[in-house]
């Protein structure tokens, strides 16, 4: 028999005694909690000085694009972010274009890396891994877009690209004016 007590027992002795307003026991502080989503909130103040026309927070981290309307409303979405942090591209910039059904052009870089993929496809086509609708960013070819195929949300999965459910995307493009302020954490 250990001279431990059970895992329960800490956990349970470390619930009461935060509840209490007491330091939790460092075994039940140190446990690593595996598989469980998580979601850091931003306040849009801490980013930008105005609110304005809205606001759009993407942390990369937690895989939460956060989005205020003019009102202060905040709506969250689910998101696939960057593969890789080489492909990930980090801090301020805007919408500069809204498209419905966008076509998609992949760039050299992924071209290299799948030399199957086509030239261009046309929105509209379910492989079309831009989806229903998008979002551009004044960076070059990093865009805040739908996305057919759902297993890519809430992963590491996409290119540089933001990616959202379709049904997201098309609500959160219809709340967005061209100009909104992005930034990417």
């Amino acid at each position: 028999m250990s001279d431990h007590p059970p895992r329960r027992t800490v956990i349970a002795g470390g619930m009461a005694a935060a509840l209490a307003g007491l330091a939790a026991p460092a075994l039940a502080l140190t446990e690593t909690r595996r598989n469980t989503s998580y979601f850091v909130p931003h306040d849009w103040r801490d980013h930008f000085d105005a609110l304005g026309s809205g606001r759009i927070v993407s942390d990369t981290n937690t895989r939460v694009l956060q989005h205020w309307d003019a009102e202060g409303r905040m709506t969250l979405y689910p998101t696939s972010v960057p593969m890789t942090d080489e492909l990930t591209k980090r801090g301020y910039t805007e919408v500069v274009r809204k498209r419905k059904n966008p076509s998609w052009t992949p760039t050299a870089d992924m071209r290299e890396r799948d030399p199957s993929l086509p030239i261009r496809m046309e929105g509209g086509d379910p492989g079309n891994p831009l989806g229903t609708r998008a979002l551009y960013l004044d960076w070059p070819a990093y865009l805040i877009h739908g996305t057919h195929d759902t297993r890519k949300i809430e992963r590491r999965s996409s290119s540089g690209c933001i990616g959202l459910y379709n049904a997201m995307i098309e609500d959160l493009y219809a709340k967005v004016p061209m100009g909104v302020k992005v930034v990417l954490i």
